[in-house]
């Protein structure tokens, strides 16, 4: 079995691009409505629960728990391990190109049926360092609700190219408060850390999760405050 020392002497996994998806059926069955599956995942079976892990082991967290599960045959309690990614348009060498990236540094998501032995099993995942949404030390972690599904589940980009941007009409400043105005992070209110006048980019810290996170955007998903 993996343990912490081993997890961390391995090399950092700090690429974004992984494949599509990255999400795991542990049951190995296939759904009965597929699009409807893509469409509504809060109607699958089990709850969804945040997992807050070592930024930059993300794949390696969700490897280690899907062998864990595998090992103590409770594929039919954890069903289902999320890296949400999202697709975002790059111009890299005059080039422009589309790449997927986290949405959640940091975070995974699971779909289980919460008790002792699947609890057990994700919160000592190497790597893992807790739930989200556990309020106190012996209680059970909260699921997401259907709404928080819906956000932060249709964060994944379909590929296509982005919009023709405008010239920003206005300017921005580090430490401005900023509301986003659309994509996943919609209505979401954050803090501008970084600007990049250029690519016409910022990189805004969103609270999420009760945790601050930094998410780059476009100068047109944003607004001032």
């Amino acid at each position: 079995m993996t343990d912490d020392a081993t997890l961390i002497s391995e090399d950092l996994d700090t690429t974004d691009t992984v494949a599509p998806d990255v999400a795991f059926d542990l049951t190995g069955n296939e759904f009965e409505d597929e699009e409807e599956v893509i469409d509504r995942p809060w109607l699958r079976p089990g709850s969804w629960y945040v997992v807050h892990s070592q930024s930059g082991y993300e794949k390696k967290v969700q490897q280690s728990m899907q062998a864990r599960i595998q090992s103590m045959q409770i594929e039919d309690r954890i069903y289902e391990i999320v890296i949400p990614m999202e697709d975002v348009v790059e111009f890299k060498g005059g080039r422009k190109q589309t790449v997927q990236k986290k949405v959640f540094p940091g975070y995974l998501l699971v779909r289980c049926e919460m008790d002792d032995d699947t609890w057990f099993c994700i919160r000592n995942t190497p790597g893992v360092t807790g739930f989200v949404g556990q309020s106190q030390k012996g209680q059970k972690p909260t699921p997401l609700s259907r709404r928080e599904v819906e956000t932060f589940l249709s964060a994944k980009g379909d590929g296509q190219s982005a919009p023709k941007r405008k010239a920003p009409k206005l300017e921005y400043e580090i430490g401005e408060g900023v509301r986003v105005k659309e994509g996943p992070f919609a209505d979401f209110s954050g803090q501008v850390a970084e600007i990049n006048p250029d690519h016409m980019k910022l990189k805004v810290l969103v609270n999420i999760f009760g945790r601050e996170t930094l998410v780059e955007m476009d100068f047109s998903q944003v607004a001032k405050l």
